[in-house]
C-alpha cells in the first residue's frame, strides 16, 4: 500500500497537535498525576505520536571477511552441545540494538558455525527462524522428524514451535549459515517460549529430503496423501539453484521492478503466500550496472549478499558489499541499490518482518520522487 500520510508541511503548530503552554498551575497539576502513576497525554502526544516512524536503529554493515575468522575461532573455543547455539551475534549499531539484541527493528540475526560430525541440541521455540546457508557442504536440519540436506545458498526454515537440530554429517565440511529469527518481537510481545527435546537429536521419520521431493517443484502439489494444513510452508528448504534459475526466466519476461531490480518472494507453495507467519524473505537479481531507485517502506529489512558486487545507499549513506557481506535497511529509511559489476548480476537474499506488517494492516511503501528517484551520497560506509 502506498503511503496516505504525506507529511510535507506538517507542523506541531497545527490544529489537533499538542499545542499546550505549560503554567505553575499546569505544573502542580503533573506532580499530582505522577503521585498516582499518571500523566497528561498532551504532555507526551508529539512524542509518541510523531508524523511518520521514526526509527531507533542505524543502517549497519557486517562484513564477512572481518566476520568470518571470528567465526571459525568460535569453532575451537566452545561446543555446541555447551553453547546450546554457536552463534555469533550480528548487533545492530544503536543503543536500541544492544538493548534488544536486534541486527535492526524486532530481527535478530547470527552467523553459526558446524564442524563435521557437530550437533546442535535439538529444542524448539516460539520464535520463528530461517537460515541462509553461506558455506560448506554436508549440513542438514531435521525440524519436526523431517530431516534436509543443506547447500550453499539454501534458504531453510525452522517455523515456530517445531523440533529442530541441526548438524554436519561426519564426511562434510565446516559449514556456516546466517540465522534469522523474531526473538526480539517475541520479547516486545513478551510470548516467548522455549524447550529441549528428551534427547539429544531426534530420529527422522520420514525419508531423506522429502520435503524438497514433494513440495519442491514450482507449481505442483502431491495429490495423495493428507492434506497439508499447518500454517506454514511445507517446502522446509528452497534450493539455490531453482531460485537462481526463477530469476533468470523472470529476467526473460519482465524489466523488473525500479525499486529491487528482479525479486522474488519464497512463499508457501500451498496458500501462495508467505512461507512463515512473521518472517518474510525475498532473493533479488541485480543485472549488471543496475542502479535502482529509492523507495522506502515500514518493516525492517537483513541483506546477505548471495553473489556479486556493489553498494547500496542507505538513508543517505552508502554502505559497499561483496559476496556474504550483510547490512540491515531500518523501518521507514530511503535505501537504493547498485551492481558495480558491469558483467554479472549481483544476487541479494533478504529477509524481513514484511508479514506481521501485512497482517496489521501496517505494510506502506513510498517512492523517493526528488532528483529523478536517486539519493544523494553522504560518504562511504565501507
Amino acid at each position: 500500500m502506498s503511503n496516505s500520510y504525506r507529511t510535507e508541511h506538517a507542523s506541531d503548530s497545527m490544529r489537533g497537535r499538542s499545542r499546550v503552554t505549560d503554567t505553575p498551575d499546569l505544573h502542580a497539576y503533573y506532580r499530582e498525576l505522577e503521585a498516582v502513576s499518571a500523566t497528561a497525554f498532551w504532555k507526551r502526544a508529539n512524542e509518541i505520536e510523531p508524523w511518520e516512524p521514526i526509527t531507533r536503529y542505524s543502517p549497519t554493515l557486517w562484513r564477512y571477511d572481518d566476520l568470518r575468522p571470528l567465526v571459525l575461532r568460535s569453532a575451537e573455543l566452545v561446543r555446541p552441545e555447551e553453547a546450546g547455539r554457536r552463534v555469533v551475534v550480528l548487533i545492530n549499531d544503536s543503543d536500541a540494538g544492544r538493548q534488544h539484541t536486534a541486527a535492526v527493528g524486532w530481527l535478530f540475526s547470527g552467523l553459526q558455525i558446524m564442524k563435521p560430525g557437530e550437533i546442535t541440541p535439538a529444542h524448539r521455540h516460539t520464535a520463528s527462524a530461517h537460515r541462509f546457508i553461506m558455506e560448506g557442504g554436508g549440513a542438514y536440519t531435521v525440524v519436526d522428524g523431517h530431516e534436509i540436506t543443506l547447500e550453499g545458498n539454501d534458504y531453510v526454515l525452522t517455523p515456530n514451535g517445531c523440533w529442530h537440530d541441526h548438524g554436519v554429517f561426519a564426511d562434510g565440511q565446516i559449514s556456516i549459515w546466517q540465522d534469522g529469527l523474531d526473538i526480539p518481537l517475541m520479547n516486545a510481545l513478551e510470548t516467548n517460549f522455549y524447550a529441549v527435546y528428551p534427547e539429544e537429536r531426534q530420529t527422522p521419520l520420514h525419508a531423506r529430503d522429502d520435503s524438497p521431493l514433494s513440495y519442491g517443484a514450482g507449481g505442483m502439489l502431491p495429490a495423495y496423501g493428507p492434506a497439508w494444513d499447518k500454517p506454514y510452508s511445507p517446502l522446509q528448504v528452497y534450493r539455490w539453484a531453482t531460485t537462481r534459475d526463477a530469476l533468470y526466466n523472470l529476467a526473460k519476461v519482465s524489466d523488473g521492478c525500479p525499486f529491487d531490480g528482479h525479486i522474488m518472494r519464497y512463499s508457501n507453495p500451498v496458500t501462495g503466500g508467505w512461507a512463515l507467519k512473521t518472517l518474510g524473505a525475498h532473493m533479488q537479481m541485480l543485472k549488471p550496472g543496475l542502479h535502482t531507485r529509492a523507495h522506502r517502506h515500514t518493516g525492517n529489512v537483513v541483506y546477505n549478499v548471495a553473489e556479486g558486487e556493489g553498494y547500496s545507499i542507505i538513508g543517505g549513506q552508502r554502505i559497499d558489499w561483496k559476496k556474504h557481506d550483510i547490512f540491515c535497511v531500518p523501518a521507514w529509511t530511503w535505501h537504493e541499490h547498485v551492481n558495480t559489476h558491469k558483467g554479472e548480476q549481483a544476487f541479494l537474499f533478504s529477509f524481513n518482518d514484511f508479514p506481521v506488517m501485512e497482517a496489521l494492516g501496517l505494510y506502506m511503501t513510498e517512492a523517493y520522487d526528488s532528483n529523478s528517484g536517486y539519493q544523494s551520497n553522504n560518504g562511504s560506509g565501507s
